[in-house]
C-alpha cells in the first residue's frame, strides 16, 4: 500500500497565492525526491541483508528503474531520503574505475552501460532521515536541498511501465499550469480503501483534472471516486509550509497526503494526471512478482521461454 495511516488529522488554514505570485519561484523542474528511508519488513528475511529498493527486477536493482524513468523526464539532480542502514544505495550510483575496467575487459561492458550512464548524467544527494516519522516528514528532510524549487518526487514501491516515463507528462503539466500535480490511477472500488482517494474539480483535459480533495483509505461507500494516488508527484515549494502546517497522526507520523490536502482546500492549484500504464506496488510481494513476471514475458531476451512457461504453469 501507498500510505498506511487514516487520514484524521486536523488541518491548520493558511493561504497561498498562485506560483507566479511568488516572488524567486523557479519554474523549471530538475530536482527529485526518492524516499528510501524505509526498511521493507514485508520482505523480510531478506531485507536483513538487501535494501528493499535494491531488490531485483530482472537484473537490475528495483531503484534503478525509477532514477531511469526520473532522468527521462529531465529530472537529474536526485535526492535520496536514506537511514545509516543503506551503504548499498550510495555504493551502485557511485562510479567504480576498477570494477569497470574488469567488466569491460571481459568483454561485459554493455551490461553496465544503463547505470553508468545514469551516473555520469545524475548529482546524487544523500539526505539522513533521523526517525521514520511519515512521508512528509521525510519529504521536509529534503527542504534545505530544494528552497524555492519545483521539484518531483516519485516513490520506489511504485513502478510504472508505458510508452512514455510516468513522471515526464507530471512535469510538463506542472509547468504549463503552474500548479502542484499528483499522478493518479483508476482501481477497482472494491480497492480503494486501499489507497489515497482523491475528489474531482474541473475536468482539463482526458488524463488532466483538478483535485479539491482527498480522503485516505476510504470505505467503499466513502470514496469521492475510483482514482488513487499512485506515489509520483510535482511539488511546489508551498508543500513545505502545508507540511508544517499539517498536524501529526495519532502515530506520530506526518502524512504528505494530508498537506497536498490542505494545499487544494486553501485554493492552491492542485491537479491530478491520470496514468494508463501498467502499474506495479513493489511494496508487497505480490506486486514485486507481478512487476517480474510482466517484465519477463516483455524481455526480448527473455520473453518467448518466459510466455511459454506461464503458459504451461497456468
Amino acid at each position: 500500500m501507498l500510505l498506511s495511516c487514516m487520514f484524521t488529522a486536523p488541518l491548520l488554514a493558511i493561504k497561498y497565492p498562485r506560483i507566479a505570485e511568488q516572488k524567486g519561484i523557479d519554474m523549471t523542474v530538475r530536482k527529485v525526491v526518492i524516499p528510501a528511508a524505509g526498511y521493507g519488513t514485508r520482505f523480510l528475511p531478506i531485507t536483513k541483508a538487501i535494501p528493499k529498493e535494491m531488490i531485483p527486477l530482472l537484473n537490475q536493482p528495483a531503484l534503478q528503474n525509477i532514477v531511469e524513468e526520473c532522468n527521462a523526464s529531465g529530472l537529474h539532480h536526485i535526492n535520496f531520503i536514506m537511514n545509516k542502514d543503506k551503504p548499498e544505495i550510495r555504493k551502485f550510483f557511485t562510479s567504480d574505475f576498477t570494477f569497470r575496467s574488469r567488466v569491460q575487459k571481459s568483454g561485459k561492458g554493455n551490461l553496465i552501460e544503463g547505470i553508468e550512464k545514469i551516473i555520469s548524467h545524475s548529482q546524487f544527494t544523500y539526505i539522513k532521515q533521523p526517525e521514520m516519522l511519515g512521508l512528509g516528514h521525510a519529504i521536509m528532510m529534503a527542504q534545505p536541498y530544494i528552497e524555492k524549487e519545483m521539484f518531483g518526487v516519485a516513490l520506489p514501491d511504485m513502478v510504472v511501465f508505458d510508452t512514455q516515463p510516468c513522471m515526464k507528462p507530471l512535469v510538463e503539466a506542472a509547468q504549463k499550469h503552474e500548479a502542484i500535480v499528483v499522478a493518479v490511477m483508476e482501481v477497482p472500488m472494491e480497492e480503494i480503501s486501499s489507497y489515497g482517494c482523491i475528489k474531482i474539480g474541473a475536468q482539463l483535459d482526458d488524463n488532466l483534472m483538478e483535485i479539491t480533495d482527498i480522503i485516505e483509505k476510504p470505505k467503499q461507500q466513502e470514496a469521492f471516486s475510483n482514482l488513487a494516488i499512485l506515489g509520483r508527484y510535482v511539488f511546489t515549494p508551498a508543500i513545505f509550509d502545508a507540511i508544517e502546517a499539517t498536524a501529526p497522526h495519532t502515530s506520530g507520523e506526518i502524512q504528505l497526503t494530508d498537506a497536498i490536502a490542505l494545499l487544494a482546500r486553501q485554493g492552491h492549484k492542485v491537479l491530478a494526471y491520470k496514468v494508463t500504464g501498467n502499474v506495479f506496488d513493489l511494496g508487497r510481494p505480490q506486486g514485486w512478482l507481478a512487476a517480474n513476471i510482466f517484465l519477463g514475458m516483455q524481455s526480448k531476451e527473455f520473453g518467448a521461454a518466459v510466455r511459454e512457461l506461464v503458459k504451461e504453469l497456468i
